[in-house]
């Protein structure tokens, strides 16, 4: 069994990046944090490791339990990682700060009246604090 492995191969073995280059991305772009460092892509993990993924809008948080290097199936994935990530964290999938306005097909974009009353309407919204 594997001691440690580049950190971009973890995240794609345990299916957290749907592809390693992806994987290695997320590292250069400082998305990924190892015990609270930036990770480099060649970064090594090791078992014990917390490892923070940040996947806008949410900041997923994992524990290392186990070193693999190939893509296992998502039966097996549970044996090689703890999800850690917070109930609040997990919240923000399910809101939807995002609406659709319907505009008859043809009408092309909105004139500068229309405009404000998009903006308006998009301020009332961001400033709206629930029931």
């Amino acid at each position: 069994m594997l001691n440690r492995v580049r950190i971009d191969k973890w995240l794609w073995a345990v299916r957290i990046f749907k592809t390693r280059t992806m994987a290695a991305e997320a590292c250069s772009k400082g998305r990924i944090l190892i015990n609270g460092m930036e990770a480099k892509p060649s970064r090594e993990v090791r078992i014990g490791d917390t490892i923070v993924v940040r996947k806008p809008p949410v900041v997923y948080t994992y524990k290392v339990l186990g070193v693999i290097d190939r893509r296992q199936p998502a039966s097996k994935v549970k044996e090689y990682l703890e999800d850690v990530t917070s109930p609040e964290e997990l919240q923000k999938l399910k809101i939807k700060d995002t609406f659709f306005i319907k505009r008859d097909s043809g009408k092309g974009r909105p004139t500068k009246k229309e405009r404000r009353l998009l903006d308006k309407l998009m301020n009332n919204l961001n400033n709206f604090d629930g029931l």
